[in-house]
């Protein structure tokens, strides 16, 4: 995109002139130049996609964004305080308002900042040039450190000294990739990728949930499969997730592939399961180092534990599976198939004819409702069956019974009333 096109969807972005936007500007004098919009909403504005939540930098210190909003009825929450930041809750949209600040002392995990000083100083303290850029109520854009140019070129560029802004939070060698998952093209920044690989050892200082947050972030772009190439290229990948180290990350690509040409959702779960190895040990360890919910946990074990599924497997006993398996985790474990197979095709007939079965399969699995098997432990009761371990045993056999028979038999005739 053109500069002067970009700075022209700018200025007429439909965000700046919601109700509640306009609102927090007339609250903090944005016309005055005191507050303006700032971050991810005018990057990705300027980069043709205007979504995102608008955050605010000011001029005024936290207590004084509180007074006036509380004068003006309008609910603020400390939500941190420390660094700077109240919410501004109106007509149900919240506005993170942060006052201007400079670092003063960091320890790559956590920083003491000093509020007050000019746009420049608080466009300097942030991670990335196509970060540092604000825009007040007129649309007219401010940027002290030239992140336009990076924004239009779609850099990734650390502002700044990149070891040195990594210092300040070892997080940013993870962002710098999922900003480049996101928004990056070509090759990413050399220095960069120098200094995530000079300083990927002090990703231990991070903790798993912030680990683990990042990289779910990067697994949900578009397109992260040049992300993560380049992330085992550094190493970082190996840091963080060395169970897949050698299993490599070759399958990613025929998993997005699939997800373009068949309209499938981008799910992080199902990309991480693509990187991989179906080990249940190795991906239990994984869970409890990077600090897994208890569902996701779930979800790769049970994916770990699936039997290979053939392709060619008729209906009716695909169907039996189904019924005593679980369905989401037999989705899973097709998508997968199918995008490996379909990856394979072009070179191979047999690969296309086990892509052909995957999917018939994996439509089946998608639309199957799971049927109610018709008849209960009382009803074998009023049969006459005796109460006992039997009761349950014959119950069950008449289950595979009624499974195998395609679910056709009826109660009737499961009960031997027919």
């Amino acid at each position: 995109m053109h500069k002067d096109e970009a700075l022209a969807q700018l200025r007429d972005a439909a965000w700046l002139k919601r109700p509640a936007v306009v609102q927090v500007f007339e609250l903090l004098d944005g016309s005055e130049g005191k507050t303006k919009a700032v971050g991810g909403i005018v990057r990705n504005t300027l980069m043709g996609d205007a979504s995102g939540d608008v955050d605010m930098a000011t001029m005024f210190l936290p207590a004084e964004v509180t007074a006036r909003a509380e004068a003006a009825n309008v609910k603020a929450i400390p939500t941190g305080i420390q660094h700077g930041t109240v919410t501004l809750v109106i007509d149900g949209e919240a506005f993170e308002v942060t006052s201007l600040r400079k670092d003063v002392k960091t320890d790559g995990r956590h920083a003491e900042v000093e509020f007050g000083g000019d746009w420049e100083s608080d466009a300097r303290r942030r991670d990335f040039t196509f970060n540092a850029l604000y825009v007040g109520p007129d649309g007219e854009l401010l940027d002290p450190l030239g992140g336009l140019e990076d924004c239009l070129s779609k850099n990734v560029r650390y502002i700044g000294d990149a070891k040195k802004r990594n210092k300040e939070d070892f997080l940013r060698i993870l962002r710098f990739y999922r900003f480049f998952a996101f928004y990056g093209s070509g090759r990413p920044d050399a220095e960069g990728l120098k200094a995530s690989v000079a300083q990927k050892s002090k990703l231990d200082q991070l903790s798993a949930e912030r680990i683990w947050q990042e990289l779910k972030k990067l697994l949900s772009a578009p397109d992260p499969s040049r992300a993560l190439l380049w992330m085992r290229t550094t190493g970082v990948l190996a840091t963080i997730l060395p169970e897949g180290e050698k299993w490599g990350i070759d399958a990613i690509h025929g998993l997005i592939s699939a997800e373009r040409d068949l309209g499938w959702s981008p799910d992080p779960m199902l990309r991480l399961m693509s990187i991989l190895p179906p080990m249940p040990e190795k991906l239990t360890e994984l869970g409890k180092r990077l600090r897994l919910s208890n569902a996701e946990i779930d979800q790769l074990q049970k994916w770990a534990m699936v039997e290979q599924i053939d392709p060619a497997n008729p209906d009716m006993d695909f169907k039996a599976s189904l019924y005593w398996g679980d369905q989401s985790t037999t989705v899973s474990a097709l998508k997968l198939s199918l995008a490996n197979m379909r990856q394979k095709a072009p070179e191979s007939v047999e690969a296309m004819q086990k892509a052909a079965g995957y999917a018939r399969l994996l439509q089946i699995a998608e639309e199957w409702q799971q049927p109610v098997f018709p008849i209960s432990g009382k009803d074998l009761l009023e049969a006459g069956a005796a109460p006992g371990p039997e009761l349950g045993e014959a119950l069950k056999a008449l289950e595979e019974r009624w499974v195998k028979s395609g679910f056709s038999l009826t109660r009737e005739k499961l009960l031997g009333l027919e």
